[in-house]
């Protein structure tokens, strides 16, 4: 730890931010992250002096004041989190403010607010992030500029955050653009990528994508089919068919209830033609899908490629599993819902599209229909003797997930076709897709269909009624859903029941259930206080979480001065000195990515502790068996909201169930979000 500055050396910070403005350069790394996008996707932040007078912990300075980086929209809720620290590793960082916070305004000085911070519930300690903590709100701070929040008596502040209605628009094109970063087989110029991550396109060889090879007949050349495309799933550089269908459902679903949140500048190889980039980016992911297809309509369960750093040196073969139900189901769903969306295109070219992805829907569901249990565990040969191997995730389904797959295809062939096939379908089986006592954090893909039926002008009018009924009942009733919000059970703003892996996804998740709250509740207030509510997890996410962290990768050309520097990735790996980590003379991961978050239910491997004599001892004597040593607390011995270590470590130390992003958990934060774009 570093020991306190003097106060006058806190001033001459503080004073320091003040002057610089908006006239500081960015650096190297945020200027190709700049260039990758437009000249006018980005504000650099410039602000090198928000910590000073903050202690240091393993995940850099220790923030007693956290707010949204990016910032507030004029009209927003704006609460500022002030913190101290009474549990987990940065508990000697102990902070209490003073009487007087103020709203500062960068540019000029000006005080324009102040007012003195609430204890939340009592000054009682959270559990959950084992701080005490106050709010200060200045949601009545509505005048557009750059601000930070200050304490008078100790002069320590937050990052500066902008407030501009538009003030989501860069973080976007960057969370988009992860998307462009993940593709298989595309080259990522200096134009398209940034100098800094520029790379030749990947998994083009001999056997590898457009020559890739039945898993289960490996040598059989009449089985080799061209899968190229795609995108890596997340750390890994595998392709799962149901998830990229998800995902692309997700990505359509942001555009189609606000298509003026998305431009066509996002800096991508297609950008310029005309047709917004979130559309070009789902199409990638589509046209792999199509290639995923077999003549008889059902669809390939998986694809797995080679690693390597950067992803071009990747020489390993490339291997794809059997068809499946469920991805056959997925693939259904995903093509009839493009269909819908991309039909309404002006482009001639994706109309046509639409035509043969609604034809190809039809065939799915009916493959899918007359072959209703067909598995395949990838990666698992007690489940699936000769698996092991393929891929890593394990992306087949059981049967409730199955169903619930079956019936979104159902409800978007409905609404695509009118065929009474498919809407008797759904009117049969719509109370089986959530539990009565849903939906929670783990039930919103089944709820977004059960709601997309609810739209449908065509759909059964009882129906429609137990559907919505049934939702905003369950949200505004259910002890871990609204109530939660009134009853303030979490000072950082955005409360969930469940803190597990991958709780940044949960968060954007918990934030997408109150904006369909906010659209079905027929209550005004109601909905008003859902809509505000599902901001406070975006705001979680950008800054206002125990650790004061940003948690996308890299964002310091979008405007967040203290944004994740690190994460668990086959290309930005711990191997990798220029990639690994972001530093002042490395550029370190791509902008944008969404890391997988706290994790209180994080272990080394169990080969770290197996007994001497065991097969497994030392782990099987592996030269990283050092990392077992090292503690790794935090994520451990840590209350569930500092379950976080910034490290991209492997096995055994196995950071990819802290750090690993997912393009599942960037496209459930991009339909989150997308609300917020004027």
């Amino acid at each position: 730890m570093t020991s306190k500055p003097t106060r006058a050396l806190v001033l001459s910070g503080l004073a320091l931010w003040i002057s610089i403005g908006s006239m500081a350069s960015p650096d190297a790394a945020a200027t190709d992250a700049q260039s990758a996008t437009s000249t006018s996707a980005d504000k650099p932040s410039t602000d090198t002096s928000w910590n000073q007078g903050l202690k240091l912990g393993v995940n850099g300075s220790i923030p007693v004041i956290v707010v949204d980086q990016f910032g507030y929209q004029a009209k927003g809720t704006k609460v500022a989190v002030i913190r101290n620290p009474q549990a987990g590793y940065d508990k000697s960082a102990s902070f209490k403010p003073g009487r007087e916070l103020q709203v500062v305004e960068r540019d000029s000085g000006k005080v324009v607010k102040s007012g003195s911070p609430t204890p939340w519930n009592n000054g009682a300690t959270d559990a959950v992030s084992g701080d005490q903590v106050w709010w200060f709100d200045f949601s009545d701070v509505e005048t557009p500029g750059t601000y930070a929040i200050v304490d008078t008596e100790s002069q320590l502040r937050s990052v500066e955050f902008d407030i501009d209605d538009h003030v989501y628009r860069r973080v976007m094109k960057h969370a988009v653009r992860m998307f462009f970063y993940q593709r298989a087989g595309m080259e990522k110029t200096a134009e398209t990528a940034g100098a800094s991550w520029a790379d030749r396109a990947s998994h083009l060889g001999p056997g590898q994508d457009p020559y890739s090879h039945a898993w289960l007949a490996k040598e059989d050349a009449s089985q080799v089919k061209d899968l190229r495309g795609g995108w890596y799933d997340a750390g890994d550089y595998n392709k799962y068919t149901s998830w990229a269908a998800r995902n692309i459902i997700s990505l359509l679903r942001a555009y189609d209830e606000n298509p003026s949140a998305f431009g066509d500048d996002y800096k991508i190889p297609e950008s310029g033609n005309g047709i917004p980039d979130i559309l070009d980016e789902a199409k990638w992911g589509l046209d792999w899908l199509t290639r995923m297809q077999n003549a008889d309509g059902s669809l390939l369960c998986v694809q797995s490629l080679a690693e390597a750093s950067p992803p071009s040196a990747a020489t390993g073969p490339s291997y794809y599993g059997p068809p499946t139900t469920s991805a056959t189901l997925m693939g259904a769903a995903v093509f009839a819902y493009a269909s819908k969306v991309l039909s309404a295109r002006p482009e001639p070219a994706l109309k046509a599209y639409a035509e043969d992805l609604a034809k190809r829907a039809k065939a799915a569901w009916a493959w899918a229909t007359a072959n209703p249990q067909v598995v395949y565990y990838n990666n698992d040969d007690g489940r699936q003797p000769g698996s092991q191997g393929l891929a890593s995730g394990q992306q087949e389904m059981d049967d409730a997930h199955r169903q619930a797959a079956r019936f979104e295809a159902a409800v978007y062939l409905f609404e695509i076709t009118g065929d009474e096939e498919y809407g008797k379908f759904a009117e049969a089986n719509f109370t089986s897709i959530v539990p009565q006592w849903g939906p929670s954090q783990w039930d919103v893909v089944g709820q977004e269909a059960l709601l997309h039926y609810a739209r449908l002008p065509n759909a059964s009018a009882p129906v429609k009624s137990a559907i919505i009924g049934q939702f905003v009942s369950t949200m505004m009733q259910k002890g871990d859903q609204l109530p939660m919000v009134l009853d303030k059970k979490d000072p950082y703003r955005s409360p969930m029941k469940d803190f597990t892996w991958g709780s940044n996804l949960s968060k954007a998740t918990q934030a997408r259930l109150y904006e369909l709250l906010g659209s079905f509740a027929p209550d005004p207030k109601v909905a008003a206080l859902a809509k505000s509510a599902a901001t406070e997890y975006l705001h979680y996410i950008h800054g206002v979480n125990p650790l004061g962290l940003v948690y996308l990768t890299n964002m310091k050309a979008a405007g967040a001065e203290n944004s994740a520097v690190t994460m668990y990735h086959a290309w930005f790996s711990n191997s990798s000195r220029r990639w690994s980590r972001v530093s002042g003379i490395n550029p370190g991961p791509a902008p944008g990515y969404l890391v997988g978050g706290p994790n209180p239910s994080y272990a080394v491997d169990p080969c770290c502790f197996a007994p001497s004599g065991s097969p497994n001892y030392k782990c099987y004597m592996a030269a990283s068996f050092s990392l077992c040593r090292r503690g790794f607390s935090p994520p451990l011995d840590q209350p569930a909201g500092k379950s976080y270590l910034q490290f991209n470590d492997s096995w055994p130390a196995n950071s990819w169930a802290v750090t690993e992003p997912s393009t599942g958990y960037q496209a459930a934060y991009i339909l989150a979000l997308s609300r917020y774009l004027n």
